[in-house]
């Protein structure tokens, strides 16, 4: 059975008998040996999900399986999963086991998937490139020099290389969306809220999202579907039913009323082939009878000033945890507490993690609270209010995911800001709270990846499946 069926296709076949997730589960350990060299798994839980699939087999035979019946998933190295490693790719989590599920991996587990291993990402989510990872780079499986995007590259290389269905990874400012573009696979982040982070390992935790890789809009859908929805462990996750995503896919007669950002296609910073991939699929959609006009966005120079500003602030805060006291990495060379703190994070950190942690301190500092926080706070709400108000004329905002296609390994390292510059038209959505997807998009002429960003207002997930199947449906 081909790796890029759906599960409806697949399930076909493991209830009917010519497949099994044992098979399943071996095509992708196999897959896994193969592609060692592409630095995807931290870990690799093969027997266990052996035994696993074998369980899931015999629940297919007693008519008992669960929704996700026979789909293999992977989880970003920053998702609780009970008695197994758990680092945010960081040597200051070292020797650190999960004690309890996280609420997204508790609901796949219900529903009979099969967790296969846990996937690199960069330290702590801090990244665009996945090149910050304390374990190494993820390389991308089209070209092995380029990057695969950040932080959750080895979510997005997984599925794209066939080593599993689906990953979970995690988004804050756009580290689903931009590896999924890189890649050539489907990526989205969902409304904030809409899925419990109890069990994520936080970094801004007013931006954090738990999103979803896969190859299919039918598993995505079914996925969220599945792990999204009220949870007594997150105070701040919605009580918003949860609609049947995977049933609504179908409906794709509807003609919608899109807006594009005009500055994002007129932005220097633009590739010239993602202008040209996007400005074809604008006249396809009108050719489709869909009404597509440009929009100018007066905040759009402060949406990433302000995401960076408020999310070092948070990370800055949420990292003064990991301080080699109570577990993980604890530095030998120490004469007192005082030098235990020091050194455990100045040993235990990367260089990259560092720099947001003093970038958010500095941000929250006394001297400095009100001149950026305080006004980064009032941008951002703003900014909220702003991308809402387009959502009253309009159904979706079209943007580029990206601003260049995958980069070359080690061309942005030496300058922070370059690297900054990749989250340039995803910030916007973990700004403003709404929900967001990366659709593939064609490729450069290098044969990389393109990717359509399409935005949506809150909790409006099933239409954003619905048109990125008209968006997939076009010649």
């Amino acid at each position: 059975m081909s790796t890029d069926s759906n599960l409806t296709d697949l399930q076909r076949n493991l209830f009917n008998g010519t497949l099994s997730c044992e098979d399943r589960v071996n095509q992708y350990l196999t897959n896994i040996d193969k592609k060692k060299h592409l630095n995807v798994y931290l870990s690799v839980y093969g027997q266990e999900a052996l035994v696993r699939a074998r369980e899931v087999d015999a629940k297919i035979k007693s008519n008992k399986a669960g929704r996700l019946a026979g789909l293999v998933v992977g989880l970003k190295d920053v998702l609780c999963y009970k008695d197994h490693p758990l680092q945010a790719s960081s040597k200051i989590l070292d020797g650190f086991i999960s004690q309890f599920n996280a609420t997204a991996v508790q609901r796949l587990l219900d529903e009979d998937a099969i967790i296969i291993g846990r996937q690199n990402c960069d330290e702590f989510a801090m990244g665009s490139s996945n090149e910050n990872s304390a374990f190494g780079p993820v390389l991308n499986d089209l070209d092995n020099s380029r990057v695969p995007g950040g932080s959750s590259g080895g979510s997005a290389v997984a599925v794209m290389a066939d080593l599993c269905d689906v990953s979970l990874g995690s988004d804050t400012g756009g580290s689903v969306r931009q590896p999924a573009a890189f890649c050539g696979i489907l990526g989205i982040k969902p409304t904030y809220s809409r899925i419990s982070r109890y069990g994520l390992i936080a970094y801004g935790s007013s931006f954090d999202c738990i999103g979803i890789f896969g190859k299919n809009l039918e598993d995505i859908a079914l996925v969220l579907e599945v792990i999204a929805g009220s949870d007594e462990f997150d105070s701040t996750v919605s009580r918003k039913p949860v609609p049947s995503y995977s049933k609504v896919l179908s409906i794709t007669n509807k003609k919608y009323k899109v807006a594009y950002l005009r500055d994002t296609l007129e932005s220097e910073a633009l590739q010239p082939e993602i202008k040209e991939s996007l400005l074809e699929k604008i006249s396809q959609l009108k050719a489709a009878g869909h009404i597509v006009e440009a929009i100018d966005f007066p905040l759009s120079e402060y949406i990433l000033p302000t995401y960076y500003i408020l999310a070092t602030a948070e990370a800055s805060s949420n990292l003064s945890r990991y301080d080699g006291v109570r577990y993980g990495y604890r530095s030998k060379n120490v004469t007192d507490l005082q030098s235990l703190y020091k050194k455990t994070r100045s040993e235990g950190f990367g260089k990259e993690v560092e720099r947001r942690i003093l970038l958010g301190t500095f941000v929250l500092s006394a001297s400095y609270y009100d001149a950026y926080y305080t006004k980064a706070q009032k941008v951002r709400r703003l900014i909220r209010e702003k991308t809402k108000e387009i959502f009253t004329q309009y159904d979706f905002i079209l943007t580029p995911t990206t601003p260049t296609t995958a980069f070359k390994l080690g061309e942005h390292t030496s300058n922070p800001l370059e690297m900054y510059l990749a989250d340039l038209f995803s910030v916007q959505a973990n700004v403003a709270g709404v929900p967001a997807i990366s659709v593939p998009c064609g490729k450069d002429k290098h044969g990389m990846p393109i990717g359509l960003q399409v935005t949506a207002d809150d909790f409006e997930e099933a239409k954003l499946f619905q048109f990125s199947q008209v968006i997939r449906n076009l010649a």
